[in-house]
Formats: C-alpha cells, sequence, structure tokens
C-alpha cells in the first residue's frame, strides 16, 4: 500500500502542474518539473508531517518507476522517429553535436580552473564542471519536441540527431572523469582507444541488429497476427539494447532509443504499428515520464543559492551561452535561420538523467569533500549543479516556444 500511495499522489500532483502548465500556454514538462521542485520543498520542510514521502528521493521503487520513465521515453522517442531521418539530419547534426560540446566543455573547465582552489583534484573537478556543463539531456528535449509537434520535423530530427551523439561523447568524457577519479591521472592511449571500440561496437551490433533481425521478427510476428506477442518483441529487445549499452559503458537511455527507432512501419502492419504506439504513448506520457520529470525537480537543492548564489547565477549563465552560442551558432552556419538555431540552442540547452547520474558518481566518488576540509566552492558544486540542471531544463520549454512557435507536425 505505501508504494500506492506514493504513485497516488505523484500522479495527482504532476498531472495538477502538467495541466496548469498547458492553461498557460507552456508543455506539460514545465509543470511536471516544477511539480517536482514543490513535492520535494514540501519534503524538505514538512517532512515529519508527511512521513510517506518524506524517504521518497531514496525510496528504491521511486527510482525504478524514474529509470522506467526514462527508458520508456526514449523507446516512445525512437518509435516515433524513422533511422533513414535520422541518418539524413546526421551530418549537420554532427557539426551541432560537436561544437554544442566543446564550446561549453571549454567553458566550463575555464571557469572551474579559476574558481577553485589549487589541488591534486583541481583537474578532475574542472573536468567534471565541463562535462556537465556539455551534456544535453535526450529524453527532455525529445518531450519538448513531442510537446510541440517538432519532433518529426526536419528541425526536430536534427535536434535529437545532435543530443544523441552529444550524450555518447558526454559518456566517454564520463568514462575518461571516473577513470581520473580512481586512479587519480587521465587514461592512456590504450584507455581511450578502449572506450572509442566499445562505442563503435555498440553502434555496429545495435545496427546490424536494427537492419536484419528486427525485420524478420515482424514479418513472423506479422503472420501470427499477434499485437501483445508484437509489443512484448518490442520490449525484449529494447530491454537487450539496453543491457548491451550498459555492458559496454554506455547508458541504457540510448539501447531504448535505438530498439525503437528499429521498431518500422513497413516491418509490420499499421493497425499494429499504430496499436503498438498508442499504448507506448499512453504508458510513458500518462504514467512514467511524469514521475522521471518530477524527479529532476525533485533533486533541486537550495543550499548553494544561499553559500554561492554568484558561482550558481554564473554557471547558469555559462552554461546557458555556452549551449546557445555553441550549437546555435554552428547550427546558423549550416545554413538554418536564426529562429532555428536559437531553437537549436535552446532544445540543445537541457540537462536532465544524465547529468544528474554525472553528479551522483563524482559525489559518490568523493569529489566534492576533496581537499580536506573542502572549500565552500567545492561543498557546494553538487548542489550548484543540480540547480543549474533544473534551471537550464526548466527555461527550454518557454525559450523553444518562442524561438520556434509550434505549428503542428507529424511523420
Amino acid at each position: 500500500m505505501h508504494i500506492l500511495y506514493i504513485i497516488l499522489v505523484l500522479l495527482i500532483i504532476t498531472r495538477l502542474f502538467g495541466e496548469l502548465a498547458e492553461r498557460v500556454g507552456q508543455p506539460s514538462l514545465l509543470g511536471e518539473l516544477v511539480s517536482g521542485i514543490f513535492l520535494g520543498i514540501l519534503i524538505h520542510y514538512y517532512g515529519g508531517e508527511f512521513p510517506t514521502l518524506a524517504g521518497l528521493p531514496k525510496n528504491e521503487v521511486f527510482i525504478a518507476l524514474t529509470d522506467l520513465g526514462i527508458f520508456f521515453l526514449m523507446l516512445l522517442g525512437g518509435i516515433e522517429m524513422h533511422p533513414r531521418d535520422l541518418v539524413k539530419a546526421s551530418g549537420s547534426a554532427s557539426i551541432v553535436a560537436l561544437f554544442g560540446m566543446l564550446v561549453p566543455l571549454g567553458i566550463g573547465m575555464g571557469f572551474g580552473w579559476l574558481i577553485l582552489p589549487e589541488s591534486p583534484y583541481r583537474f578532475a573537478q574542472t573536468l567534471f564542471l565541463g562535462t556537465a556543463l556539455a551534456i544535453t539531456a535526450v529524453p527532455v528535449a525529445i518531450k519538448v519536441l513531442m510537446d510541440m509537434k517538432m519532433l518529426e520535423t526536419d528541425i526536430g530530427q536534427m535536434i535529437v540527431s545532435a543530443a544523441v551523439i552529444d550524450d555518447v561523447l558526454s559518456l566517454v568524457l564520463l568514462a575518461v572523469m571516473t577513470a581520473m577519479i580512481e586512479t587519480g591521472a587521465l587514461p592512456d592511449g590504450d584507455g581511450l582507444l578502449l572506450l572509442g571500440g566499445k562505442v563503435v561496437l555498440f553502434f555496429v551490433i545495435a545496427t546490424l541488429l536494427g537492419r536484419y533481425i528486427f525485420p524478420l521478427m515482424g514479418r513472423r510476428l506479422k503472420k501470427a497476427r499477434a499485437e501483445e506477442f508484437e509489443f512484448s518483441a518490442l520490449l525484449v529487445a529494447a530491454l537487450a539494447y539496453a543491457l548491451l549499452a550498459e555492458k559496454l559503458g554506455m547508458h541504457f537511455i540510448l539501447g531504448a532509443f535505438l530498439a525503437g527507432l528499429f521498431f518500422v512501419r513497413r516491418t509490420i502492419d499499421d493497425k499494429t504499428y499504430n496499436d503498438i504506439f498508442r499504448k507506448t504513448s499512453a504508458l510513458t506520457t500518462g504514467f512514467l515520464a511524469p514521475i522521471f520529470f518530477a524527479s529532476i525537480g525533485m533533486r533541486l537543492e537550495l543550499a548553494a543559492l544561499w553559500n554561492i548564489p554568484g558561482l550558481v547565477i554564473l554557471l547558469i549563465l555559462a552554461a546557458t551561452v555556452g549551449k546557445v552560442v555553441g550549437a546555435g551558432a554552428s547550427a546558423k552556419l549550416m545554413g538554418f535561420s536564426t529562429r532555428e538555431s536559437l531553437a537549436v540552442g535552446s532544445a540543445m540547452n537541457a540537462r536532465g538523467a544524465v547529468e544528474l547520474i554525472v553528479a551522483d558518481i563524482a559525489l559518490r566518488a568523493g569529489l566534492f569533500s576533496l581537499p580536506e576540509p573542502p572549500p565552500p566552492e567545492v561543498s557546494n558544486l553538487f548542489s550548484a549543479v543540480v540547480i543549474m540542471a533544473v534551471v537550464t531544463t526548466l527555461i527550454t520549454p518557454p525559450a523553444l516556444k518562442i524561438a520556434m512557435p509550434s505549428d503542428g507536425g507529424g511523420k
């Protein structure tokens, strides 16, 4: 009953805030994020009066639900897209992703070098800060584009392609940072080569399975005329892809996205495809995704606002400028209009799950407690990065709406 009560409260609050956001012309995602902030404040100040909710952020079932939210959001995003469209957009997306990552990475590392005190861990801490600024939240970008009916447009395809590439590069950086924390030094050439090899191996295996095995399975299930089997097969494939990604040192979100991407209409009949899409969409947008976005808002920690307010504000500005300039300016150079370029920069500015994962890994590794005793700039760095992640995610929907007013779309 305990978890049923938690789910009931979460769904009521996220739906209420999501509806309010839509009433004022904003995507429901914005309301779901704010609902998480509201819950976080409620738990912090009145946790004693709501004991069932007090331990929610660390509740294992709640964490599992948020992971499922990320998983199904990426799966749904992949289903809504077509591999051919993604490949077509990948040329310009590669340039946007590269500059959209290098510029904020450089700004973050430079910023960290200026504000963080001299210590043996300074480079690892500055690399963390650069990585935190360089990350783009693919699930957030996909949900915003879905809400605005832009996911299947050319600009939407390019944004998602760039965000996926950005995520892969960020995860490689995360592996480098983790190795630095563990060993105290940068990985050698062999270590970096191994990381790159794992990334290539994952995409080769995923592509071969998606191009040759998925269609074969689809044709067999089509003969069986079994929607339930088809839905189960999709989930099995997505879980297998996610597991493969994790085994090769990447995040499971890439596996879920690619499984959805290779689930194409031509391998099954339109009715089955549409039914499966509706089921996945209802489960994701009606249940799991709101819980995931609320969990991001709940991670907002206000301590850094009181201890180092100037650093927090500068961090948010640096993160936003880095993405808008890096991704937006490169999109402009690729021939996109000013509005489209601002939309690209705004969408790429969203952070979220991977950002919090990176911060959590660094926290557990003790990066924010070194040197001992840590100065305020270091001890509050985790809170500052979480605030930056939540704020940049909050401003993404309205910024994208201003840059590119939605006029509908479709696949």
